[in-house]
């Protein structure tokens, strides 16, 4: 991947109280086996046009044409708008796929092509494409650091960290993983709230991302609810939002949040550790894995991003230093939605009851 990670200070607050009462154990840094290097995989990072062009035919075309069967069967029956939100949720998934392949320069050999498409892609997905570029690129940077918490992830916070905060605090943090608030209201925070607010601090060029995506997605949004209706395009366009916002929110979440995930403090962390041991490789059938445009295989995306999704299934295969990351089945997907905290005494996610069970008792009074 090129470029080197920015210089980021996101230390949370919870971590300076929770580092009062003790520092976590010193680690050793790994690296990539000597046999092999990034460079390895410049091989796999080379876009084909004529397969990139059936990725997007495969993706926007059948979402295109499934939105508009589920306003023509509104005037059949709600139940099968809501059967056909399935599969369009489905391809806006693989579409939104496309648009972060965009946003690493994958998918098409030419930058600006890679803007100009991911811009396009960015309406189909609520998007602002640089402003997501930018926050995705900080996630690349920094996945697996402790220290760097903060930029384009699910906010984590370590057992020492969840016991330092006041109970109103702990609360909050509780509601925020619990799957109905991160499944049922983040897809509408992550894809229709988030993406329209501009940060004060932002600069000019991220302004102006959201800011034009929001004019844009005014004027379709607004021609297709003067074309269907207002109350037609949010019946038809509501559900497939929620279930690929969801769908989505899912896959990241498992792809970092699985019980053996890496973190590490900045001084010992290393970026190729957090993409082996700190990104998953998510087995997932067939179906869902054409749907989810590899991404499951994103062990091998976060060591070299610039790899397409069509070449990573390969990628994998062709290199052993692969072959032993950590692997989750879709079972073990749905579970590790239990994991809340992480333990940095055994290196490990938790539940909030694990993390309960192991906390020292209480001194005796004196």
């Amino acid at each position: 991947m090129p470029g080197s990670p920015p210089a980021l200070s996101r230390t949370p607050p919870e971590r300076h109280a929770a580092r009062a009462a003790g520092s976590s154990p010193s680690r050793a840094r790994h690296s990539l086996p000597g046999a092999f290097r990034r460079e390895d995989l410049d091989a796999y990072a080379q876009p084909r046009v004529a397969r990139s062009l059936l990725d997007l035919a495969t993706a926007v075309i059948p979402y295109l044409g499934l939105s508009v069967a589920m306003y023509f069967s509104l005037r059949v029956s709600y139940l099968l708008v809501l059967l056909l939100a399935i599969p369009a949720s489905g391809f806006l998934v693989r579409t939104f796929i496309l648009f972060h392949d965009c946003s690493h320069g994958s998918l098409l050999p030419w930058r600006k092509a890679n803007v100009w498409l991911g811009a396009f892609l960015g309406l189909f997905v609520y998007s602002p494409f640089l402003r997501w570029r930018h926050d995705h690129a900080i996630h690349h940077a920094t996945s697996g650091d402790l220290e760097r918490r903060g930029g384009g992830d699910v906010r984590t916070l370590t057992v020492a960290e969840y016991n330092a905060l006041a109970p109103r605090a702990q609360l909050g943090y509780r509601l925020f993983r619990n799957p109905l608030v991160m499944f049922g209201i983040g897809p509408i925070a992550a894809l229709l709230i988030g993406p329209r607010l501009v940060a004060k601090d932002a600069r000019p060029r991220m302004r102006r991302s959201v800011i034009w995506t929001n004019v844009a997605l005014a004027l379709v949004v607004g021609a297709l609810c003067w074309a269907v209706g207002p109350l037609q395009f949010l019946l038809v366009q509501a559900p497939t939002l929620m279930l690929a916002g969801s769908a989505g929110i899912w896959l990241f979440y498992v792809q970092h949040q699985f019980e053996d995930v890496y973190w590490e403090d900045t001084e010992n962390w290393s970026y190729a550790d957090a993409a082996l041991r700190g990104s998953s490789y998510l087995k997932l059938p067939k179906v869902l894995q054409f749907f989810s445009g590899n991404i499951g295989l994103h062990h091998v995306h976060h060591l070299n991003a610039r790899i397409p999704n069509y070449n990573l299934q390969r990628a994998h295969d062709d290199n052993p230093v692969f072959h032993s990351v950590p692997t989750l089945t879709l079972r073990d997907g749905m579970r590790s939605v239990r994991l809340k905290l992480y333990d940095e005494e055994g290196r490990r996610m938790v539940t909030f009851a694990q993390a309960r069970a192991s906390a020292p008792a209480p001194l005796p009074a004196p």
